[in-house]
């Protein structure tokens, strides 16, 4: 794959000046993931039925494999719902034990969130979890790690993209809380 796109955030570009062996080792597991044999999802959707399409969790599993071998580890925090928010007489059923918050990789105090889904998850992933992860005292910086339109448009519809994502963050502007975040674009080469 190729890094066809680039967006700081909220002065992202701190991470490429400042920890260009963590960016080098990025820029050698997108690489080093080949695209095209990950194309292999055979669409069921009534738009593009039995197009053969990049698949997510193929290339998800390539960027995990690349990311472990160089000492990228995930980390998962609890979550500790509150009860007491509550109205009075509310008797909820039990809550599911276990929740928690994942970052999909973490070296250095920078976190790497890599996302071929839905675009929520890409304005969650950077408005929302990298800021909780920052508070929670695991990272100071972030990198997400997106498709481009030209990648999105040959897998499942509904996945969201580099250009869309870079607009609406243009758009809202940047918050006192955002973490610093590079946005990689990228294309299967």
């Amino acid at each position: 794959m190729i890094i066809a796109a680039k967006y700081a955030f909220n002065g992202g570009r701190i991470i490429e000046e400042n920890f260009p062996s963590l960016v080098g080792e990025i820029n050698s597991i997108v690489s080093s993931v080949d695209a095209h044999a990950c194309k292999k999802k055979v669409s069921d959707e009534i738009t593009m039925l039995g197009k053969v399409l990049f698949s997510p969790r193929a290339l998800n599993a390539e960027f995990k494999a690349g990311f472990t071998k160089r000492g990228w580890t995930s980390l998962q925090v609890r979550c500790d719902y509150p009860t007491s928010y509550y109205s009075d007489g509310y008797s909820p059923k039990p809550m599911r034990r276990g929740a928690f918050r994942e970052m999909d990789f973490i070296k250095d105090r920078v976190g790497v969130e890599v996302q071929f889904g839905k675009y929520a998850f890409m304005v969650y992933n950077v408005c929302a979890k990298m800021t909780i992860f920052h508070n929670l005292g695991h990272i100071d910086f972030g990198v997400e790690i997106v498709p481009v339109k030209a990648l999105a448009d040959e897998m499942s519809t509904g996945v969201s993209y580099f250009e869309q994502f870079v607009w609406d963050l243009e758009q809202r502007g940047v918050s006192n809380i955002d973490v610093p975040v590079m946005i990689y674009g990228l294309d299967a080469g």
